[in-house]
């Protein structure tokens, strides 16, 4: 019979009930009512009880059994792998792969490719459903674990087995279903390629798609992107204007017909289809609370409502100050224009805004987010920088002050020899840090940082 290792305790919270009970980093959780752990889903809903009977294996090999009387209060366990089980690395050769595109020599953590479905309540990851078997779908379902994000990309079977290189890819959307008939929440997105999925084939999984509402929330349609290291790789193309007025054609007339009947706009396409198409980003309402946020989709109008609300709260004055901010081609317009609006209320401050071309990856890549340290320090040296650089905190890697490209928040101070401020993502942030210095440590960035497990 297989030995149950356990999990290994990393650390104990002061003053816990599991430091109550005597419990050491070293120690490994064995079972909860009987139960063996699989991961951090098992752990957290077996847990999730008045009280429980835990076996855990002392670092001397004692076994302890543990009555533990909790009232669903959290025991104050950190394990040595928070996610109790190994990373699923992707099983796919997705034709649009942006790990694909990534230069050589990078930190190896940079070419890893997850599609792990735990990361997608835990980080909010999207996941194709490929790597999922049926004890995974029988887990969610049991544990009913939500929103599930699905990296769908197209509803037609053959053409979803082409994009993904996987024979068993139009199969495994009927996993899809599964999740919808057993009442759990989903998002979807589709990664818009030119010639693939674009045209028909969009308006074919937008229908699809929206015969899962309401479970299935949300859609997004992003563009896909192309760094210049794409040789050997599938002959994808860009994106045109025209490709992009089309898309967003579609895209708002099933917003139209859905609204009218489900009360939600349910598709909607990121920020770059619209700077692309030279049209208006759409109005607040439109967004249905921003659900699909984290995939660009009213990124820049929630920044622009909410600069224009943190202004409203400030009464403007005449201190002095001169700061820069450094930002990709998408944003500039828009960043340069909330600059305006606060210098308008405090005529005493200066903003420099300076766009960053991407040489590192491609001049096609045009969000700050792939922004790197070594093309912020060439093309801002011997620029006016005032007392501060602000950079958005897309720029790093997450938790740390690191660029992609393994250069420090340290070393483009020292290089450009300015203070380098970390801006969280919010309007209010965005006011405040152009007004007063950030306070915050690196450490207080969280670019994927894990959500709360629901358990609906």
């Amino acid at each position: 019979m297989k030995k149950n290792k356990g999990h290994v305790i990393k650390s104990i919270d002061s003053g816990s009930i599991a430091e109550q009970l005597e419990l050491e980093p070293g120690d490994a959780v064995l079972t909860i009512d009987g139960n063996e752990i699989e991961d951090i889903f098992d752990y957290e809903y077996y847990r999730n009880s008045e009280s429980i009977v835990m076996v855990v294996r002392k670092s001397n090999g004692e076994e302890w059994e543990l009555d533990i009387e909790h009232d669903y209060e959290d025991l104050g366990i950190t394990f040595e792998n928070g996610l109790m089980s190994e990373y699923r690395s992707c099983r796919n050769q997705c034709v649009f792969c942006f790990i694909d595109q990534m230069p050589p020599g990078m930190r190896e953590t940079l070419y890893f490719k997850d599609d792990d479905s735990r990361l997608s309540f835990l980080q909010g990851n999207y996941v194709t459903l490929t790597n999922m078997s049926d004890h995974d779908i029988e887990r969610i379902i049991r544990f009913k674990l939500a929103p599930i994000n699905i990296s769908v990309h197209t509803t037609n079977p053959e053409l979803r087995c082409e994009m993904l290189h996987n024979r068993f890819a139009g199969r495994d959307l009927a996993k899809i279903r599964q999740l919808y008939d057993a009442g759990i929440s989903m998002n979807g997105q589709i990664v818009l390629c030119k010639g693939l999925n674009d045209g028909e084939e969009l308006e074919r999984s937008i229908r699809d798609l929206s015969e899962f509402l309401s479970y299935m929330e949300s859609v997004s349609v992003v563009p896909v992107g192309l760094t210049k290291f794409r040789d050997g790789l599938y002959p994808l193309e860009l994106l045109t204007k025209e490709d992009a007025e089309k898309a967003i054609d579609i895209i708002e007339g099933w917003q139209k017909k859905l609204y009218k009947s489900y009360n939600s706009h349910f598709v909607h396409a990121s920020d770059e289809f619209y700077i692309l198409a030279e049209r208006p980003i759409p109005e607040e309402n439109r967004y249905d609370g921003y659900i699909q946020l984290e995939n660009g989709v009213g990124m820049l109008r929630l920044l622009e409502e909410e600069v224009a609300f943190a202004l409203e709260e400030l009464e403007g004055d005449d201190s002095a100050g001169e700061v820069s901010i450094a930002t990709g081609k998408l944003a500039y317009p828009y960043i340069s224009d909330h600059a305006k609006k606060i210098m308008e209320k405090f005529p005493e401050r200066t903003i420099h805004i300076y766009q960053i071309t991407n040489e590192f990856f491609g001049h096609e890549i045009t969000v700050a987010g792939l922004i790197t340290g070594q093309d912020l320090m060439a093309q801002l040296k011997g620029k006016t920088l005032g007392e501060r650089l602000l950079l958005p905190e897309c720029m790093f890697r997450s938790g740390e002050d690191v660029f992609l490209d393994d250069v420090t928040r340290d070393e483009v101070q020292k290089a450009l020899q300015v203070r380098v401020d970390i801006v969280k993502s919010s309007g209010q942030d965005f006011v405040s840090a152009v007004l007063n210095p950030v306070e915050e440590s690196a450490a207080d960035y969280e670019g994927y940082e894990l959500k709360e497990i629901s358990y609906e």
